[in-house]
């Protein structure tokens, strides 16, 4: 047993040895980056590059932490999060809510117009929320807003809704990127909102060009304080070490997530680097609907034989947390679960009971990103151990959306494997479980891509939704994370810490505890 841990760590060694090289991190690049970019500081004009391509900027329309980001320097809600994942004023100036929590009544900003000189008012924030609410426009943030039964533009500057059942906690759907304000001009015009959006927050859409590239700029007439920047560029660069060299050679001022294994280059460099703990899940899916993962233990063996901490070290060099539940240890309403720890006999013998020792052939899924390719690398040598033979397929991001959340019937799903990331973006339990687990949660409702299916599990979280008594609630989640945690339709691996890099005259940019960019107190000194 030694004996093979020790021969299978050297090969991950080797392993993390080739990629790094791929990514350039050798200490000589380093410190010729290390000369040009000393005592560079940030302009005006700044770039940010990020980890993925783009897929929308139509907010209701996305699932993706980094497109919100985006989407966020050019639209506004009416209540956002700030840096701890409490809500606040945004386009509405306050709210009440009823004693039943069935109703919430906003009060709106006054002084605000649209980037296409459209006035926001109570009118523009109906005719969005009933976009979104409205099952028949098969948008991808339907679930957040289901539960809305009407919309009343009670005056000029007054918006009520009203809810088909109790929701205390509807409030943080309000805050939701998902909520954020288009121009109701720009979503009857025709024009395709997902490419070119209009909303009234402190940046213009300039351009998203054929590389990917998307730029925006100063809003001159905005309403708040004016904007640090004079434009943005947001600029994908799959690859840690090119992503990185961006920050060293000067080409980028901001930069996000950072490679771990070039923290301390990247220091060296007069860059500063942040790290933070974060809400994100990392985790490896499996397809429940289909064989043999419909055998708990197939999941289960799957799961002693995969050492997260181990996983944690190669692909995050301990900038995580090993997962404890199925939503992270910030998330409201978070229950720490027993922990199965890594043991490849167990997993054999238990493959063995289901009828598969010799093992069997499958496939993993991810975004083409560096660390992902890492992770999915890493399981694949991990089930190796126990005659799985693992082929490792990794996706441009908006093909993988494709393959995964477009299915229209879950026998046509060709996912086997899974290893991706969820970020409760409302801060709590219900948007950490009910999109990923829930019945109703198939696509394309939603991201169940395991296609698991526990009744107990619904009615819980059904029942979560109708009181607004925290500690009742908190005791339903607790149970539905246990019930969760025991099935293993996933193995939950790690709470990666949020990383980023900047130029050391960039303050009040940062990313909240769901991993998405903020930019609202941005200065450049």
């Amino acid at each position: 047993m030694k004996n093979m841990r020790f021969s299978f760590l050297l090969l991950i060694v080797a392993l993390l040895t080739v990629v790094l090289a791929a990514c350039g991190g050798s200490s000589d690049s380093n410190s010729s980056n290390e000369s040009k970019s000393e005592g560079k500081k940030a302009g005006k004009d700044l770039t940010i590059a990020v980890n993925q391509n783009f897929v929308t900027l139509d907010p209701q329309d996305s699932n993706n932490t980094l497109d919100n980001s985006v989407q966020k320097t050019m639209m506004e809600g009416l209540v956002a999060f700030d840096e701890n994942m409490k809500v606040v004023p945004k386009l509405a100036t306050d709210y009440k809510v009823n004693k039943d929590a069935t109703e919430f009544t906003f009060t709106l900003r006054e002084d605000v117009k649209f980037h296409d000189g459209e006035a926001f008012n109570a009118e523009a924030v109906k005719t969005n929320f009933e976009r979104v609410s409205d099952e028949s426009k098969g948008l991808k943030r339907y679930s957040l807003f289901s539960n809305i039964e009407k919309i009343d533009a009670v005056d000029e500057y007054t918006v009520k809704f009203t809810l088909k059942n109790s929701f205390a906690s509807m409030i943080n759907n309000f805050a939701h990127p998902a909520a954020i304000i288009q121009s109701p001009k720009s979503l009857s015009s025709g024009d395709d909102v997902s490419r070119k959006p209009v909303g009234t927050g402190p940046y213009v859409f300039e351009s998203w060009d054929s590389s990917d590239i998307i730029k925006v700029k100063k809003n001159a007439d905005y309403w708040g304080d004016a904007p640090a920047a004079d434009t943005l560029t947001f600029k994908p660069v799959v690859e840690n070490g090119s992503r990185t060299a961006m920050l060293q050679t000067g080409e980028a001022d901001f930069a996000y997530p950072i490679p771990t294994e070039q923290i301390d280059a990247l220091k060296k460099a007069d860059i500063d680097i942040e790290n933070s703990d974060s809400i994100v899940m990392n985790y490896l899916s499996m397809n429940v609907s289909k064989k043999p993962f419909d055998d708990p233990k197939v999941r289960e063996a799957i799961n002693y034989a995969i050492n997260k901490d181990d996983l944690i070290k190669v692909v995050y060099a301990d900038y995580a947390k090993k997962a404890t539940s199925v939503i992270a240890e910030k998330t409201q309403f978070y229950a720490a679960q027993a922990e199965q720890p890594y043991d490849v006999e167990k997993a054999k013998a238990l493959l063995k009971e289901a009828g598969l020792e010799d093992g069997f052939s499958t496939k993993i899924w991810a975004t083409n990103t560096t660390n992902y390719i890492k992770a999915m690398e890493f399981i694949q040598q991990s089930l190796a151990q126990v005659n799985i033979d693992v082929k490792v397929e990794p996706m441009e991001n908006g093909a993988l959306a494709d393959a995964l959340w477009a299915v229209e019937d879950e026998k046509d799903a060709k996912v086997e494997l899974y290893f991706g990331g969820w970020s409760p973006s409302t801060g709590e339990a219900d948007w950490g479980i009910r999109p990923l687990f829930a019945k109703d949660s198939f696509p394309p409702n939603s991201y169940n891509i395991s296609y698991y299916s526990n009744s107990d599990v619904d009615k819980g979280l059904e029942k979560a939704l109708q009181t607004s008594d925290e500690e009742e609630r908190q005791s339903i989640y607790t149970a539905v994370q246990k019930t969760i945690w025991e099935d293993q339709p996933w193995v939950p691996i790690s709470n990666p810490d949020n990383i980023f890099g900047k130029k050391s005259n960039l303050d009040g940019i940062f990313l909240l505890p769901d991993g998405s960019l903020n930019l609202e107190k941005l200065a450049i000194n």
